[in-house]
């Protein structure tokens, strides 16, 4: 028998709404981000239709566009999961050369994949899909706007550019998009593993960002030990530690993403959407679903959140912190 023949035809979903595979507290926290004050402003300064341009030729002039005639199997692999998740605007996508495991969609109308090359060389064919899967999945819940505007100031002196907010405000919503853009990797998993339609890809995909990409060394139900007892540690001092440790990563830790995986796969959620069971309406924000977390936010957010009124106030008590680390060490 072929392998052709051996092959999983995987399903498909037509007219998706991203709704269908949203994390809740993804939702929460870009509600919570785009009220924020200042944001509006903020993203009007920064972004703006020469941005996007700009980003796409540093792109074309330092990394390998992704077609029939280079990467194919890569080009093959991301015309099969466009299929699968009904994206009918296939983006642009780029291999450029990096040892980091990761990769990323930026733009703004029209964003593009970029692939690390580690990321080629180390997955299979069936993770590939899965992290192109992930990406198109931020693509579609309109992600790479706010991505493409946290990437821009992590980038650039935001002292020099003449942002009219003050500099507390500017790096209150740094650490507002930090936090929401942790919360929107939860979704983009969810994405990635419709697209690979095994469970256990997924987890090895995401061993492998954790322990590199000897799989043979590693234990899947050890791993998921992992992330079963990462997940139990509860109790302010833990979840203080989670908080400070995740603070300033752009994504959540593996074992954090395979709990909140399986958690979605045992909700009976995900057999739903196979099953056709998901959302069909346009992906339009009136057609959006309505959720109320009011139970379900506690259940996600660490009781030391519960302290701050929003980001500013933290922000403004590290300043604080080190002032008074200061008079204490010249005795004052």
């Amino acid at each position: 028998m072929s392998s052709e023949a051996l092959k999983v035809h995987k399903k498909k979903f037509p007219n998706i709404n991203p709704n269908s595979w949203e994390h809740p507290t993804d939702k929460l926290a870009l509600a919570a981000l785009q009220k924020m004050t200042g944001f509006d402003t903020l993203l009007k300064f920064i972004i703006s239709n020469t941005t996007e341009k700009s980003l796409r030729l540093m792109t074309l002039a330092s990394s390998v566009r992704v077609n029939e005639n280079q990467f194919p199997k890569v080009h093959r692999l991301l015309l099969e999961a466009c299929a699968i998740l009904d994206v009918k605007e296939i983006p642009e996508l780029y291999v450029s050369q990096s040892p980091i495991l990761n990769a990323g969609a930026i733009g703004v109308d029209n964003p593009f994949i970029v692939l690390n090359s580690s990321i080629v060389d180390t997955l299979n064919e069936e993770e590939l899909l899965t992290v192109i899967g992930h990406e198109l999945g931020h693509i579609i819940s309109g992600h790479v706007l706010y991505h493409t505007l946290l990437r821009v100031l992590l980038r650039i002196s935001i002292v020099d550019l003449g942002i009219p907010l003050g500099k507390t405000v500017i790096l209150a919503i740094i650490m507002a998009l930090k936090e929401w853009e942790r919360k929107s990797e939860l979704s983009a998993d969810r994405a990635g593993l419709l697209s690979s339609q095994n469970p256990e890809t997924s987890i090895h995909l995401l061993m492998k960002l954790a322990g590199g990409g000897n799989i043979a060394e590693m234990n899947l139900g050890e791993f998921i030990k992992q992330a079963e007892e990462y997940n139990q540690q509860s109790g302010l001092v833990n979840t203080t530690h989670k908080f400070l440790n995740t603070i300033f990563k752009s994504h959540p830790f593996p074992v954090t993403r395979i709990a909140e995986l399986l958690k979605w796969v045992q909700s009976g959620e995900y057999d739903n959407i196979l099953n056709g069971g998901y959302d069909h309406s346009p992906n339009t924000p009136e057609n959006g679903k309505t959720f109320n977390f009011k139970e379900d936010f506690k259940e996600y957010t660490d009781p030391i959140t519960d302290k701050m009124k929003d980001a500013k106030d933290f922000v403004t008590g590290i300043f604080s912190d080190e002032e008074e680390d200061k008079k204490v060490g010249e005795g004052k």
